[in-house]
């Protein structure tokens, strides 16, 4: 059994979070992550305070394992999610898209540990002086919003940087990534583009189908020039989005309009063309369906016998 103090910090029995993915991690993949053993997550993204409390309240019945929420902060209705987060206890807080520091204290005093996703070492210092419990070094490889370094640089200069465990993210898909975080000194790893492909998980199929037949160079960072770069799957909006954002002619307003609703379009209507398909470069390592419990124990199986094949290099 793969056991690592994430488990113990987290009360989890697999080092396995699932990302907090807007439109995809709902409380049916959130659930269906707990009770397999991993950690789940709903994206609280840019839900109101009541949606939010729905979504974890329909967690509490599928589930009674400790499950997460993630806090996008950008989210217009962030204030909202956060006091929602202390009134109904939550155990984990995730977050991304900014600087949690100011929603720290009170998510600490209702019991909640904070674990923020990091793009660099000082903002892990930063979060660590504040208490977090945990941080997410998550690297350029990953689906979504992402930073500047990949995952093989940023997790070790993170783990060297602070006290507090790391968790490694961006790229990681199969037990070969679990094995390779652990060696870096992380004591667990986020998958979010392995998750999307979950039986449990209620994006459209179209997504899934788009995922299991990706190829390495199948994924596209556009949103540079907005200061917000973001990882998804080729296709026509997509390569619509880079050759919009390389004319001058095109403004930052009307490129920020072009991408409204395009997220939404994938995950719920399976929009081929115009959709906004986040993923991660590791799309090309999933090759089938599988339910949370099987992704898992496949997951940990695969670093089982990767760190017990590592003597043959000593």
């Amino acid at each position: 059994m793969l056991k690592t103090k994430l488990c113990e910090l987290l009360d989890i029995e697999h080092p396995i979070l699932q990302g907090g993915m807007a439109w995809v991690a709902d409380a049916h993949l959130a659930a269906a992550v707990s009770n397999a053993g991993g950690l789940g997550i709903i994206a609280a993204m840019n839900a109101n305070g009541a949606q939010l409390r729905q979504q974890i309240h329909l967690a509490k019945e599928m589930t009674n394992k400790p499950f997460g929420v993630n806090v996008m902060l950008m989210s217009p209705y962030v204030e909202e999610a956060a006091a929602v987060i202390c009134e109904e206890k939550i155990p984990v807080v995730t977050t991304g898209a900014g600087n949690p520091t100011r929603f720290m204290a009170a998510w600490k005093e209702a019991g909640c540990k904070v674990i923020p996703v990091v793009p660099s070492a000082a903002l892990a210092k930063m979060v660590e002086r504040r208490g977090a419990a945990a941080v997410i070094a998550e690297g350029g490889e990953s689906g979504g919003h992402i930073g500047e370094l990949n995952t093989m640089a940023l997790v070790p200069q993170v783990c060297d940087a602070v006290s507090i465990p790391v968790i490694a993210a961006g790229g990681i898909a199969d037990g070969r990534g679990l094995a390779a975080a652990l060696m870096l000194g992380a004591c667990g790893v986020q998958m979010g583009t392995r998750f999307i492909v979950a039986d449990e998980c209620t994006a459209h199929d179209n997504f899934k189908e788009k995922i299991i037949a990706a190829k390495d160079i199948d994924t596209i960072v556009t949103g540079k020039r907005l200061g917000h770069p973001c990882r998804a799957l080729k296709n026509d909006f997509s390569r619509k989005f880079a050759e919009m954002e390389y004319d001058m002619s095109v403004s930052n307003e009307e490129l920020e309009q072009y991408g409204v609703g395009a997220l939404r379009r994938a995950v719920v209507d399976g929009d081929l063309q115009g959709g906004s398909f986040l993923c991660g470069e590791c799309a090309g390592l999933v090759k089938e369906r599988m339910s949370c419990r099987q992704i898992i124990e496949d997951v940990v199986n695969g670093a089982q016998r990767a760190l017990g094949g590592a003597s043959q290099w000593l």
